[in-house]
């Protein structure tokens, strides 16, 4: 015989396991599930509800643990509320700019499915055809390489094509090379060493083109034997070192170094190094982007700030206005630059030993 007490004679209500729906959230403070579906998806009607009003809904929502039915909320509006991220993976850019698209999609209900691209444009579109079968709603790419119009809206960071429903999000790449190039005038440079993006990185030629155009202007002269053409992985510091080491075996006279960006920078200030030679006493090195490594590199990196995560949420919220608003379409957004001014540069030194002192 079983002596364990019974669930009613123990006086434990026996436990339901059920999903508290919205209806049940709304009969609980009061108000309509109108109401509290606004407040809950943070709509443009919640903005009418009081936040004393909004903060009782959210408690109540906490309290009785209420998840919302994301298969039921899809079926009855046909949307899968998921957008399709394409993007290069554990590059600093494009980690930085993927967190702001993440945190902002997060905030407004949204999913995200993530697939790397080694910039090869056929595994692009074999790719995009695969987040398509999964019923995303857009496509926001990152340094991708799309040559073609997409079928669904699109966002692309660092985006240089004018294509059919694309919206590009780039950065002012005359003004920031402005920014650059006058920065190292003023400390007084006038032998300025360059570094030319590699060929996969969309950025690449339209950074090279202002700055030339920049640099015609103010009358710096950008020489054949002072300029490197860089290959390799644009996210790893490996990229600046080898190419430094041969701009520093031609010994030509140079007192400062304009880097693609903040990882070839950093690959660069320690070819400088082992020559060597000191930054900034000997050579001035500035780079691009502000990753999170620049501001703690040996010295710390002056460079050219992108606003990377504020890319990513503009990213985000444009491609969810084009979602909600076709008619909301612009072919380009510009985002303007900032120069960082840390360690890394100062006035020209005099100690330049041996052929480096001798000008081109």
């Amino acid at each position: 015989m079983d002596s364990r007490p019974k669930a009613a004679e123990s006086g434990v209500a026996p436990r339901k396991h059920h999903r508290v729906t919205l209806k049940a959230v709304a009969e609980h403070v009061g108000l309509t599930p109108g109401t509290v579906s606004a407040v809950l998806n943070n709509s443009p009607a919640s903005s009418a509800v009081p936040q004393r009003t909004k903060n009782r809904v959210l408690d109540a929502a906490r309290k009785l643990n209420y998840r919302p039915n994301f298969f039921a909320r899809s079926l009855r509006v046909k949307r899968t509320f998921t957008v399709g991220v394409i993007a290069q993976i554990g590059d600093p850019y494009g980690a930085t700019v993927i967190s702001g698209i993440e945190q902002y999609l997060r905030q407004h209900g949204f999913f995200f499915l993530m697939v790397a691209h080694p910039h090869d444009e056929k595994r692009l579109e074999n790719y995009s055809h695969l987040l398509l079968e999964r019923g995303v709603e857009g496509f926001i790419t990152v340094d991708a390489p799309i040559v073609q119009p997409m079928l669904l809206p699109v966002v692309a960071v660092a985006g240089h094509r004018r294509l059919e429903g694309v919206t590009n999000i780039v950065l002012d790449h005359r003004r920031a090379a402005q920014l650059a190039v006058q920065h190292l005038l003023e400390l007084g440079h006038s032998e300025i060493a360059f570094m030319k993006g590699p060929s996969d990185s969309s950025d690449s030629v339209d950074r090279w083109n202002a700055v030339c155009d920049v640099s015609q202007e103010l009358g710096v002269q950008v020489r054949p034997h002072l300029t490197v053409q860089i290959e390799g992985e644009a996210g790893t510091p490996e990229l600046g070192y080898p190419f430094t080491r041969k701009l520093l075996a031609g010994n030509r006279g140079f007192s400062a170094l304009l880097a693609f960006n903040d990882s070839s920078a950093i690959g660069a200030i320690r070819a400088i190094h082992e020559a060597g030679l000191r930054v900034p006493e000997d050579i001035s090195v500035i780079g691009f982007d502000d990753i999170q490594s620049a501001a703690y590199s040996n010295p710390t990196l002056t460079t050219i700030r992108q606003p990377l995560q504020k890319m990513g949420e503009i990213a985000a919220r444009t491609l969810l206005n084009r979602l909600d608003d076709p008619e909301r379409y612009l072919p380009e957004l510009l985002i303007e630059p900032e120069l960082i001014v840390r360690k890394s540069t100062a006035r020209p030194g005099s100690h330049l030993p041996g052929d480096l002192r001798r000008q081109a």
